[in-house]
């Protein structure tokens, strides 16, 4: 029993032909040479990152840092995000991690996301950005509109055109739009580092942007499409290869630790939830993944970041904050936050 609660179930049996079908999934559309060993080198350069396999490492993840200031202090969201980077770096992590690129309130202008991408190439080791829903879901045309999708293309266009990180030195990263059929989700992407898969997923805050007003969701429910393909992708290869360990990266927090009945919008029909499907599915698929899953998310409440355990799965929710966790193979704790209160192993 852990601290969070009961612990998962006990995997469930896969048929030999589920685990072939998974298997073809996870590297339907690698890039080539996504595998092969090598470190983070300069922008100049395009090799994967892979890290010592048994070796410990660390790794930053800056959280949702912004004020929302509402347009009055523009200046102080930008300096924040500027003093998150500088520290976060100067922890020597093998690489950073940002849950988005700006706040609410910040315009949702080619200017601004330009500059951001600079900030973040200015960083000295790899930057993987995380979308959140701060980033395109909020945006508005000149007419007052909704704007999110065109939004959310360029952001596409603009910050994930290849395959490498930004930042001084680059990640070599696969991404899901490497995959015909999903060729429009490049803001998916994951990575091996140490023994251990990391990947982003687009689920953003305010309930993964399902609009109950919109009649047929279709940007919400195209990306459910893709979202349940690239978890699926995720954990067959974490199996395939023998990791250790799988990290996901957010901006809205799934709730995959609530009770199994909880619906995160109370009030709401199940059917309105929309972090239901990817809900179900990330624990199904923890149940039957032999390694440590982390789950990483901006909608911590401020106080110290902690990771809190339930099985085998770890939940660490960040708030205006950044955080250094630390993997360490073979300890008793694979994911430990540097100066945190989560060092407990999980049970």
């Amino acid at each position: 029993m852990s601290r969070a609660g009961s612990p998962l179930r006990r995997p469930w049996s896969t048929t030999r032909a589920m685990q072939a079908a998974l298997v073809a999934l996870a590297f339907a559309g690698a890039a080539p040479g996504a595998w092969a060993g090598g470190r983070a080198t300069p922008a100049s350069a395009s090799h994967p990152a892979s890290g010592t396999r048994g070796a410990p490492f660390q790794f930053s993840v800056i959280g949702h840092i912004w004020r929302d200031s509402g347009g009055v202090d523009s200046g102080s969201d930008e300096a924040m995000l500027r003093r998150a980077l500088a520290d976060a770096g100067a922890a020597a992590p093998a690489f950073i991690v940002a849950t988005g690129l700006k706040a609410t309130a910040e315009p949702c202008s080619d200017k601004l996301y330009g500059q951001r991408r600079q900030l973040f190439n200015d960083v000295e080791v790899p930057l993987i950005v995380s979308l959140a829903g701060s980033d395109w879901t909020e945006c508005l045309n000149s007419a007052g509109r909704s704007n999110a999708i065109e939004r959310l293309n360029r952001l596409r266009e603009l910050l994930f055109t290849d395959s490498q990180s930004l930042g001084g030195r680059r990640l070599t990263l696969t991404r899901q739009s490497g995959t015909a059929k999903f060729r429009s989700y490049a803001e998916n992407a994951h990575w091996e580092y140490g023994n251990v898969l990391f990947a982003t997923i687009n689920l953003p805050a305010k309930n993964n942007h399902f609009r109950p007003e919109a009649g047929r969701n279709s940007e919400y429910e195209d990306r459910l499409v893709a979202n349940r393909a690239w978890l699926h992708r995720l954990f067959a290869l974490a199996e395939h290869r023998k990791l250790i360990g799988l990290v996901l990266f957010s901006d809205g927090d799934v709730g995959v630790q609530a009770e199994r009945s909880f619906s995160l919008l109370s009030g709401f029909l199940p059917k309105q939830d929309g972090y239901a499907e990817p809900r179900r599915q990330i624990r199904n698929l923890a149940e039957q993944y032999k390694g440590t899953v982390l789950l990483v998310d901006a909608q911590g409440t401020g106080n110290e970041p902690a990771i809190n355990w339930h099985g085998k799965v770890g939940h660490l929710s960040l708030a205006a904050d950044w955080a250094e966790v630390r993997i360490a193979p073979g300890a008793a704790t694979l994911f430990v936050v540097k100066g945190g209160n989560a060092d407990a192993a999980p049970q």
